[in-house]
């Protein structure tokens, strides 16, 4: 037998497993939950039904009757599938109408559509800046952000959270090209928002742009046009997911003309991704006209916000200050939160436990939706107070 087969390791993963291992061990190993049904109030999974208080469906639209019979539509006029990438033949008339109406609805002159918020945030920052830029972020952006400004190789400056003062000094000690400030509108774990008043301010006093990632805010804030709603500037850029409330899937970004002529001619993750289904388009289009017309979705939201922050309010239970959808429960530890949030599906609430490296400090990440009933409010406060004994 040659001499070399002794060294070879007795399995190609082993570094792989160990990893994973190590992940087990500190209680931050992580599985895929497989539902039953569809998004929702409620959640089938394992054979059991759950109270489901871990959807991004904010506004309950992922499941409306109007989306989908306009997915339907979509499909039998489109098909299913673009067939090619945007620059090639797959940027369709429903493609073009979805943005068009995006732009308007925001308050921008054009707009661009994506696959998925990820793809949207690598697409613009990467495009936007390079070696002799810099950019400026919040320290508790959402990991796209955070690789999209290290793909850049922009000079990368991280600002405590939610401080602008910080900020100012950094911008006005840089020389970079382009400086970029890229934010959360609303930050996903803490459900907090960013101060994009003053963060626009700081960007036209030092020759800067504003990128807002307003993930969670589109459809929510400002009735339904973002946590950026009122904010006027060609400064600003501003991008939405779509599959959050929505309640479809995607991502759009509105800026000025030049902004998105730009972003089609240099977006790599843009050109040489094959075009969404135009289906979608269609869906989104429908999903729009919902947000701006069903203003009691934004106010059961804000009914049930008020409900649970009062309900715990006495409690010894920490929620952190938050005013939108997201209410995060803080933990002690992951494993408390794994805790926690197993006691609550014994008793038929999914509730998901967020540990690091996702967040800094382990919680149980409570969102709501306007397809929750007031019955399930009071069954989600009723097994939190339990929590505590």
């Amino acid at each position: 037998m040659p001499t070399f087969m002794h060294h070879l390791p007795a399995m190609p993963f082993d570094s792989l497993a160990a990893e994973l291992a190590a992940r087990r061990d500190a209680d931050l190993y992580r599985r895929r939950r497989v539902l039953d049904s569809p998004a929702g109030a409620l959640a089938h999974s394992g054979g059991r039904t759950l109270l489901n208080f871990s959807s991004n469906d904010y506004l309950g639209l992922a499941r409306d009757a109007t989306l989908i019979e306009a997915a339907q539509a979509g499909a039998a006029r489109w098909g299913v599938g673009a067939g090619a990438s945007h620059l090639v033949t797959g940027h369709g008339a429903a493609h073009q109408a979805f943005e068009d109406e995006f732009a308007a609805f925001v308050g921008k002159p054009a707009a661009l559509s994506l696959a998925s918020g990820y793809q949207a945030n690598l697409a613009a920052i990467c495009a936007l800046v390079g070696r002799e830029d810099a950019v400026f972020a919040d320290k508790l952006n959402h990991a796209s952000l955070n690789d999209a400004c290290l793909l850049s190789r922009a000079e990368f400056k991280r600002y405590p959270h939610n401080d602008p003062t910080t900020l100012e000094r950094l911008l006005a000690g840089s020389r970079a090209r382009r400086r970029l400030i890229v934010v959360d509108g609303v930050f996903s774990m803490d459900g907090d928002l960013a101060p994009l008043r003053e963060l626009l301010a700081l960007a036209e006093c030092h020759d800067a742009w504003l990128y807002v990632d307003d993930a969670h805010g589109f459809g929510v804030l400002g009735d339904g046009r973002g946590s950026a709603a009122g904010l006027v500037s060609p400064r600003l850029i501003y991008m939405a997911t779509l599959g959050k409330a929505a309640g479809v899937g995607g991502a759009a970004i509105a800026a000025e003309a030049v902004v998105i002529d730009y972003l089609v001619n240099f977006a790599r993750p843009y050109i040489y991704t094959t075009a969404t289904p135009p289906l979608l388009a269609e869906t989104l289009r429908c999903s729009l006209r919902r947000i701006a017309e069903d203003g009691w979705r934004r106010e059961r939201l804000v009914q049930h916000i008020r409900r649970l922050r009062a309900a715990l309010a006495d409690s010894g239970l920490r929620l952190l200050e938050s005013a939108t959808p997201i209410q995060p429960l803080l933990a002690p530890d992951s494993a408390t939160a794994l805790r926690w949030s197993a006691a609550l599906a014994e008793q038929g609430l999914l509730v998901a436990a967020i540990r690091p490296p996702t967040v800094p400090s382990a919680r149980l990440r409570i969102t709501l939706s306007a397809a929750h009933l007031p019955e399930h409010l009071g069954t989600l406060i009723a097994a939190l107070r339990r929590l505590e004994s």
